[in-house]
């Protein structure tokens, strides 16, 4: 398809940060129309390629496997995220729930008082007037008998008013840790039907996420038997319902309780729809529940083989360095890999400070930071309390758990300690265990147990994984039903006490005046490139991030700072008086010394009114950073240009010529005493002058995740490599990822996130985060030649948010695909203010090889600074876990389902499908792209807007324009002997869609060729009017301001004809003059709408095709819309 008109990729020579990337395709309706008109326009005899035919000679042969190969809209996503804002939090709970208590042990510790604890805390903190609140409900019969036997709910029932209270403990002492009162039947339903509840009612979206505080808890309670103050499971129950009723497939339950949730894992355990993942002190099977099916090696069976993760503490006193590494080296890789529909938390609160049974340490804060990570998994979270025994940081952590959900910042951690020894055992060994089934676990090196060694197993440590058990699972008759639990004593309560009294006064829980602020000039507009105004460092950049911002009504939330000018006091913290000069003499110089001045230095061009906009931009930075640290705001976006991040202290580079992130965070330092500043760049390209301002200072920590290609890359600099660590203070304080290989995507970023940058950050624990936020590592950006998402940026930014209490501000770096910046950095606006960020699911992605190669030799070269990165040890590369023995009450079911390549559906979560199935060959891929019913002319068929005679089922919402999907059996059989529409009347055979498709199967394997969905509407089109009879839309004209001929388009306005932006930017600048919107593209005939910033496909546009159409070929084109409107 033709390059659409707006401000374009345009490279000068000597330019060395311009390289010229490969040329990417695009596959969309029109683009495979024009590929079918042009092959009718042929002369007979055409023949299509060699390769080509030997492809589809091996795909016949293969067609059997069912593999959809899905043309996507990379920007789908973020287009449908417009509509999709923060929606309200729900909270269900029921007073009554406090009587629930045991009548003959006042002492027992599941009490009345850990419910009422909450609610007081909660009311403190002004955070239940913040929720909607719901009633809550009984369950039914019918729901606790999916997962329950039906004996249970009568022996419950039978209890229901009972006020025997011998009796009542008679029956109590059949089960492992159980109390029945009179109330408890009717309490245990209405937690059971709130946790339902709760779960139907964020899955339909009337609630973004909630919690439910019930009890009696849930996650003990197993099929036939209560167990462990649990009747019935809330949080299977709700699971479950989640599948079976309202159709998810992929649901994610973390039980981040003290004990093990068995009867949660065994009800899900050969189940691939639920990935079941229990954080919970095991001491070798030697702490209750006592159960060999704790240990990390129980990962499922049959189906669910590979979506059971236990992560058993083999000690006491973990903290929250313990549990931060768990999420970033196990669950978040996991997660992101596995993408849930919803994540369920069994939220016990006894691994907190101070609880008698977990004997843990975790801050309550820190389940405010645990939850944030989750959110930014899935939009859709629901927390249920299970367990938590010491009341007052029971309802600390509970209330910051809440709070979190709420949408604030967690608050800073106090102090972020090293992994234990011990928590590196066990996530390696989880590791070890779950490798098999999951892509994301990729980053330890191996080691061969059998063989001759390695000579690099010396100088690297070897992990020996080993099963060990300390338990006895032999079943008592009766159980005790009074001073069966740990007590504490004055000394240690009162030590406790103290411990978190302090916590509550150094926990920041103040909120911001404003969520998010924002801040942009028209000065910044005034920098620009006269000497060659296609410059893909243009105004237009911030102008169209501002108008996006606009358009998703992001404005209107955001609180808009007054934009400043720095001064040179401020611009001398990080810049030489010498540079400063230089810039001011720009305004007195004319322009073609101007021109000539850009030679002295790489890669930059000058205006007279440069200083001002990098002024400008640099005093809009240090107005944000003053706003954010003052509380005016929470955290801030900075729509700011020229770029600065290569601007070093003597000298403009690359585009920048201030450097506007350094100057902030210098700001922080030294205006408003912060100690602890981390500024993490994630622009494509790194940013030398950056680091070289700050590589003896640690009190910035400079983070940059960029290409490098082996220093062939802009900057080419061996200074951008992971052995650039600092100098003097600074040293181990500048942390490079140096991508050595193009086309790095989600699964690299995220992978980089996860594995160094999370742990590092966590470790420091900065004051504030400013984020060189640069988007040319985005799909499409000319420069960049990476894959990033705009949803990915947003997710990126919503892991940030844990950090520095929420204080990050986002300065707009490069970024020169005008259409990727605008919804990346929108994306990013909205992850700040809470608004869902959804995702693409596609398991099938690991990160590239090479992208690990980076991550191990960046923790290689940090390990020696940052104890977080103590998990690079080495993995046998043999899998030989002995099998897990047999386990009170896990049932196990190794049925292997009989799968077949034909029947492998890409969306199903299902991980029993071995390797080998899902890396299907780019013939079988082939194979799969054949078209179904034909048309009779041969032009429009396979578009997705084609009449039929008989209406078809309208597709889905997600899958409609978007799919090249398999023909059924009847016809794939007319297929092969489908017309040909040549005008000489020749019976070759011609290209057709799927000879065009298949020619390109590897860019859409890899990525470089995908969908684009125009619109359906556009406002614009009320301002067309009938084309006059006299009006053609001839090939071959030239450009009304230039002589090509070749890619030209003409404004459906007033019918001139210019060439595209990537010739001399003519079309455009058209538009600039005039306000013309529509232009219609003569090479595909495609329409664009400049000001709505998107291809644009509608019925009344047919007259213009039509003309166009009738001038290149010789006749009309086939109508192909659904309705019968023509323009009059």
């Amino acid at each position: 398809m033709s390059t659409p008109p707006p401000p374009p990729p345009r490279r000068s020579s000597g330019e060395s940060k311009k390289v010229t990337p490969p040329a990417s395709s695009i596959v969309t309706r029109n683009g495979a129309r024009k590929a079918k008109i042009q092959t009718r326009a042929m002369s007979a005899g055409a023949k299509p390629s060699a390769l080509v035919v030997a492809a589809k000679r091996k795909a016949q042969q293969k067609k059997k496997h069912g593999i959809e190969t899905e043309l996507r809209d990379h920007y789908q996503i973020a287009m449908d995220s417009k509509t999709k804002v923060k929606g309200a939090t729900g909270l269900v709970t029921e007073p009554r729930m406090a009587e629930h208590r045991c009548l003959w042990d006042d002492k027992y510790p599941e009490c009345p008082e850990r419910l009422t604890s909450i609610i007081e805390r909660c009311h403190e903190l002004n955070l239940i007037e913040q929720c909607k609140q719901f009633p809550p409900r009984a369950a039914t019969k019918e729901e606790l008998c999916v997962l329950h036997a039906p004996s249970v709910y009568d022996m419950m029932e039978k209890t229901h008013q009972n006020n025997d209270v011998e009796y009542l403990e008679q029956v109590s002492a059949k089960y492992d840790a159980i109390y029945i009162h009179p109330t408890t039947h009717e309490l245990a339903l209405l937690a059971a039907g709130s946790t339902i509840d709760l779960v139907s009612r964020v899955v339909s979206g009337s609630i973004q996420n909630g919690l439910a505080l019930v009890r009696p808890p849930g996650h003990h309670a197993m099929r036939a038997e209560p167990c462990g103050y649990c009747f019935y499971n809330n949080v299977a129950l709700a699971a479950r319902h989640a599948t079976d009723t309202l159709g998810l497939t992929r649901i994610l339950i973390v039980d981040w309780d003290v004990h093990h949730g068995q009867a949660t894992q065994q009800m899900f355990y050969n189940d691939p729809r639920v990935v079941y993942f229990s954080i919970h002190r095991y001491e070798h099977g030697a702490f209750w529940p006592n159960l060999r099916q704790s240990n990390f090696h129980y990962v499922g069976a049959g189906r669910g083989k590979g979506y059971n993760f236990n992560v058993p503490l083999n000690k006491t006193g973990m903290k929250d360095g313990d549990y931060l590494a768990i999420w970033h080296q196990l669950l978040l890789p996991m997660a992101f890999e596995f993408s849930p529909e919803l994540v369920i938390v069994s939220a016990g609160f006894d691994s907190a400070l101070g609880d008698e049974k977990g004997e843990m340490e975790l801050t309550p804060a820190c389940y405010a930071h645990l939850t944030s990570l989750l959110m930014s998994v899935s939009a859709r979270v629901c927390v249920a309390l299970e367990g938590g025994y010491c009341l007052q940081a029971l309802a600390d952590a509970a209330a910051l758990t809440l709070r979190a959900l709420l949408g604030h910042a967690a608050p800073s951690l106090e102090d972020v300690s090293e992994p234990s020894d011990e928590i590196r055992d066990t996530i390696l060994n989880c590791i070890y265990a779950q490798k098999p089934y999951w892509n994301c676990y990729n980053y330890q090196p191996t080691y061969s147990l059998s063989g001759p060694p390695n000579v690099s197993d010396v100088t690297r440590g070897r992990h020996v994984v080993s099963v060990k058990w300390e338990g006895d699972e032999t079943r008592p008759d009766t159980f005790l039903t009074r001073d069966c639990y740990p007590l504490q004593d004055d000394k240690t309560k009162a030590e406790i006490a103290r411990r978190l009294n302090h916590l509550r006064i150094v926990t920041d829980l103040t909120l911001p005046q404003h969520p998010v602020g924002y801040i942009y000039d028209q000065a910044m507009l005034k920098h620009k490139n006269v000497c060659e105004p296609g410059h893909v460092e243009c105004p237009e950049r911030i102008l169209r991030i501002h108008e996006r911002h606009r358009d998703f009504g992001l404005l209107d939330r955001l609180h808009q700072l007054a934009p400043r000018t720095a001064t040179d006091e401020e611009i001398l913290t990080v810049h030489t008086e010498k540079h400063l000069n230089r810039l001011k003499e720009l305004s007195t110089t004319k322009l073609r010394n101007l021109n000539k001045q850009k030679e002295e230095f790489d890669s930059v061009y000058f205006h007279p009114d440069s200083l001002e906009s990098a002024a400008v931009a640099v005093g809009c930075v240090l107005q944000m950073v003053d706003s954010v640290l003052s509380n005016e705001c929470g955290s801030g976006v900075c729509v700011v240009r020229p770029p600065g991040h290569h601007a070093d202290r003597w000298s403009p580079s690359g585009f920048c010529l201030l450097n506007a992130a350094a100057a902030g965070a210098s700001h922080a330092l030294r205006a408003r005493g912060l100690a602890r500043v981390l500024l993490l760049d994630w622009d494509v390209h790194h940013g030398n002058g950056t680091q070289a301002i700050t590589y003896h200072d640690n009190r910035i920590l400079y983070m940059s995740i960029h290409r490098y290609d082996h220093g062939s890359f802009f900057p080419h600099s061996k200074d951008a490599d992971h052995t650039a660590v600092g100098e003097g203070k600074g040293e181990g304080f500048n942390v490079n990822i140096p991508w050595n290989k193009r086309g790095m995507g989600d699964a690299e970023y995220l992978s980089a996130f996860t594995q160094v940058i999370l742990p590092i950050a966590y470790e420091y624990n900065p004051e504030l985060v400013i984020v060189s936020a640069g988007f040319d590592a985005c799909v499409g950006d000319p420069l960049g030649g990476c894959k990033v998402t705009p949803e990915c940026f947003g997710r990126m930014t919503q892991l940030l948010r844990g950090l520095a209490g929420g204080r990050v501000i986002l300065c707009l770096e490069g970024g020169y695909n005008i259409t990727s910046i605008s919804y990346s950095m929108t994306m990013c606006t909205k992850a700040l203010l809470g608004d869902p960020i959804h995702h693409h699911y596609d398991p099938k992605t690991p990160a590239l090889w090479s992208a690990i190669d980076t991550i191990h030799d960046v923790i290689n070269t940090h390990k020696q600074y940052w104890k977080s990165l103590k998990f690079q040890v080495a993995l046998p590369t043999d899998y030989e876990l002995e099998t897990p023995l047999p386990s009170r009450g896990l049932i196990v079911d190794q049925t292997e389902f009989d799968i077949s390549v034909s029947s492998i559906d890409l969306n199903d979560s299902t991980k029993s499908v071995s390797k080998s199935q899902l890396e299907t060959s780019l013939e079988t891929d082939l194979a799969k792209l054949t078209i179904g019913k034909k048309c009779s002319d041969g032009i429009h068929c396979g578009t997705d807007d084609e009449d039929e005679t008989k209406t078809p089922k309208p597709p889905k919402p997600s899958e409609e324009n978007t799919q090249a999907t398999s023909s059924t059996p009847a016809t794939k059989a007319g297929a092969s002997s489908h017309k040909t529409c040549d005008k000489g009347g020749s019976s070759t055979p011609k290209a057709t869609l799927v000879d065009y498709l298949a020619e390109n199967m590897r860019a859409i394997a890899d990525g470089d060729m995908f969908a684009v969905i125009p619109l359906q509407w556009c406002p614009h089109l009320d301002s067309l009017f009938a084309i006059p009879s006299d009006v053609k839309f001839e090939q071959g004209v030239k450009c009304i301001d230039c002589e090509h001929t070749e890619e030209n388009w003409v404004c459906l306005h007033c019918y001139i004809t210019a060439c595209a932006r990537s010739i001399n930017g003519h079309m455009q600048a058209h538009h600039v003059a005039t306000g013309h919107a529509l232009v219609l593209s003569l090479v595909d005939l495609s329409v664009w709408c400049n000001v709505c910033d998107a291809y644009v496909d509608n019925a009344l546009l047919y007259d213009a095709k039509n003309n166009a159409h009738k001038c290149k070929f010789g006749e009309d084109m086939p109508w192909c819309y659904k309705t019968d409107i023509h323009m009059q």
